[in-house]
């Protein structure tokens, strides 16, 4: 059966929009419609009496803003949130534990201050944190980085022994691990001292806003080579193998080699132990992920593989019969508060800086994303304040510097974490193990916890990605990516960071110097104005070229914007300047042969004088040099013809040089212009007025208008009646200003 639609009858007709008012310039804006307030400017004195007016609500906002728990915590539905919260908090508690052990490892200190970062910061961002999702602790990038630092600071070479075997000739080199370790414990420390400072300066200062700079594709390119380094850094432990570890530029490709090179001596328990943790772990997250919907809580695969891996290490004791490397002592309690060594400060200034940004960039981008997705808002300034408190304080009781962890943040939302009391239960779950139960750890292969970091990298990896869908979107984008990959791949996480900020902000510098530059016709009967080369309903108005240009006027594109003008508009006024003096000699020539050649024949001339006297011709001086003649009777042939080369020729001199007699700059994308821009707009207006060509701005915000008027850009040739509110407004004013004059009928 066949159905046939027809439009509805009863639709509503197209919403009209009708206006009728005046062309408006900015003159008239100015002075007569908007009337601008006047408001006497505060003297510093009064700055400083508004900021630091203390009030009751004022002292109760700052209070609020500086310990945000207080916003929730009075008002904790316990009926709703207690039993989410304490399911997330022990799920992440038990993922929190294997690791902060495994992170321990990538910032080359024993697994046991691991536990101390797992502790004590999460305490403490309960209290100052604005996010209510995101689990705090250790973190596989920031932990590469800091043992990047750390062995580079305090070496292996520095802690070379030599004994002697019996005689004097024969001498084994073995490494104080004890020494080593504590000296790279106290170089963690004190970094994350100063990276705790520099991040609690820049919150006081409210300086949130510097995470801008990282942009997405940067952060994931970067992530993804910390992945890579992070990967090639536990090849050696599940292989078994004892490689130096290498810091700076190409470490990556010397870790590699070394691994390569000494391969033949892999101890196969250990690469077997670590291979099939590796598969089990794979496996669990796969299930995770395929039945997250059916699953009340995520299957804890991690803290399986750790019980499971340490039960089997402790009872076969893969550490004495098979040589597998093992977690070793485990210290119960907690150490007591020691004071950095902070001598060691000056050498860790530029790594700190780092590590802070980075740290704070990966927070806060996790905590907008679990506040946009559950209705609340983050501080960025005071996440800042509570890393900076978390590394700081906590840098006293032996830990290195956290920020936020991925895999953790998902398991706490998923598992139906509301608030960051989960975070409290998990850290509350990691001192029972830290003070209680640390010691079973202790027979723990350290190829299980090189299989949970590898295979925790695997949502990074997965950012590879975003390559072919970066080409379809942006290629600066990509650029910007590819950058930040390859160069902290090469050059090292800390100076391939400088190197992909350093290209993120030169690829603003090219956008804004490299603009998309077109001109503008009118849609027919609309004041809609549209790029003429991209839509055929544009039309371009007799006469008048629009000119728009999505960039604004500065320094460091003024001359390509002037350029571009030119270029679009086909008008150079330079070129017009020529022409018009070429036409000026080739006059001056034409006259010059002309008076030649009637000086050569002066019989002729005085024949004509006498013949014009007999017919009662008169002739009289008019301004301009030339002459008028007043006929009586017959006219002289020869002198009418003479004045009508004249007047063809001063004709043809004063003929518009071209078709176009009005530009019109749409400066509605334009957010700011300084002063050699403006510089540059006067010059080009007067160089278009010594051609007859002239120039009008159209769409400038009352904030770009207020700029202009500081630099002084309303001084000679350029005059507010030149700027209008809209390109239409300039497009009539124009129309009217070159229509031929109106002449009255003759009654």
């Amino acid at each position: 059966m066949e159905q046939h639609v027809t439009p509805c009858e009863d639709a509503p007709p197209p919403l009209m929009y009708r206006v009728e008012r005046p062309v408006f310039d900015e003159a008239y804006l100015h002075t007569q419609l908007l009337h601008p307030r006047e408001r006497s400017p505060k003297t510093i004195r009064q700055r400083l009496a508004q900021q630091l007016h203390c009030s009751s609500e004022r002292a109760k906002a700052i209070a609020l803003s500086f310990l945000p728990i207080l916003t929730w915590l009075p008002s904790y539905p316990v009926k709703e949130y207690l039993f989410g919260d304490l399911v997330s908090g022990l799920s992440t508690g038990v993922m929190q534990l294997p690791q902060g052990l495994a992170y321990a490892m990538l910032a080359a200190v024993p697994p046991v201050y691991g536990l101390y970062s797992s502790f004590y910061p999460v305490l403490l961002y309960t209290f100052f944190g604005t996010s209510r999702h995101i689990s705090i602790g250790t973190f596989a990038v920031i932990s590469l980085m800091i043992g990047g630092v750390v062995v580079r600071e305090a070496p292996d070479s520095m802690f070379t022994i030599q004994a002697l075997n019996g005689t004097a000739t024969n001498t084994t080199v073995f490494i104080d691990t004890e020494a080593r370790d504590a000296r790279r414990v106290h170089v963690a420390v004190v970094l994350t001292t100063l990276v705790g400072v520099i991040q609690l300066v820049l919150g006081l200062l409210r300086f949130g806003f510097v995470a801008i700079y990282l942009t997405e594709p940067l952060v994931r390119g970067f992530t993804t080579a910390a992945a890579v380094h992070v990967f090639i850094s536990q090849l050696k432990y599940l292989l078994g193998i004892q490689t130096p570890r290498f810091s700076g530029p190409l470490s990556a490709l010397h870790s590699v080699t070394a691994v390569f090179s000494d391969i033949t001596s892999t101890n196969v328990t250990t690469l077997i132990v670590g291979g099939v943790c590796m598969v089990v772990l794979y496996c669990v997250k796969d299930l995770n992920e395929r039945f997250k919907k059916k699953l009340p809580v995520p299957i804890p695969g991690e803290i399986i593989v750790v019980m499971v891996s340490t039960g089997i290490s402790y009872g076969l004791s893969l550490s004495e019969n098979y040589q597998v490397d093992v977690v070793r002592t485990i210290p119960s309690g907690l150490l007591p508060p020691a004071i950095p060594d902070f001598s060691l400060l000056p050498n860790l200034v530029t790594d700190s800086i780092a590590i802070a940004v980075v740290g704070f960039s990966m927070g806060i981008s996790l905590a907008k994303i679990f506040a946009l997705k559950h209705g609340y808002s983050v501080d960025g300034n005071q996440e800042l304040i509570a890393l900076g408190l978390c590394n700081f304080v906590s840098s006293f009781s032996h830990t290195f510097a956290i920020t936020c962890s991925m895999s953790r943040s998902l398991v706490q939302e998923s598992t139906g974490g509301n608030t960051q009391i989960a975070g409290l239960l998990a850290s509350m779950v990691v001192l029972l193990v830290v003070v209680a139960i640390g010691f079973v750890f202790q027979p723990l292969p350290q190829t299980a916890l090189a299989a949970i970091i590898m295979v925790n990298l695997l949502g990074m990896f997965k950012q590879f990605r975003d390559i072919p869908a970066l080409w379809r979107t942006s290629k600066i984008e990509l650029a910007i990516w590819l950058v930040a990959f390859v160069a902290s791949v090469l050059l090292g996480l800390d100076l391939g960071l400088l190197v992909a900020l350093g290209f993120a902000i030169l690829s603003v510098i090219y956008r804004t110097q490299s603009p998309k530059s077109v001109i503008l016709g009118q849609v027919l009967d609309t004041g809609l104005y549209c790029d003429v080369d991209e839509y055929e309903k544009a039309a371009e108005c007799t006469g008048i070229k629009i000119f728009h240009s999505n960039s604004s006027i500065y320094f460091a594109n003024s001359d390509l914007y002037l350029n571009a003008l030119k270029e679009k508009t086909g008008v150079d006024p330079v070129h017009l300047q020529a022409i018009r003096k070429a036409r000026k000699r080739k006059l001056k020539k034409e006259s010059a042969e002309r008076e030649s050649q009637n000086h050569k024949s002066p019989q002729k001339m005085s024949a004509v004088v006498k013949l014009d006297v007999e017919l009662g011709v008169t002739h009289e001086v008019v301004a301009g040099g030339g002459s008028q003649n007043h006929l009586e009777g017959q006219g002289n042939g020869q002198v009418a013809e003479t004045h009508t080369e004249s007047d063809s020729e001063e004709t043809r001199f004063l003929e518009p040089l071209c078709p176009v007699h009005t530009l019109i700059l749409d400066w509605t994308p334009v957010n700011f212009i300084d002063s050699v821009g403006a510089k540059a707009i006067k010059l080009v207006i007067k160089e278009y007025a010594a051609v007859d060509v002239c120039v009008f701005i159209a769409g400038c915000s009352r904030t770009l208008l207020a700029e202009l008027r500081t630099l002084q850009f309303f001084t000679g040739v350029a005059t507010p009646e030149m700027v209008f509110p809209t390109v239409h407004d300039a497009v009539l004013h124009s129309r009217r200003r070159t229509a031929p004059p109106t002449i009255p009928a003759i009654q």
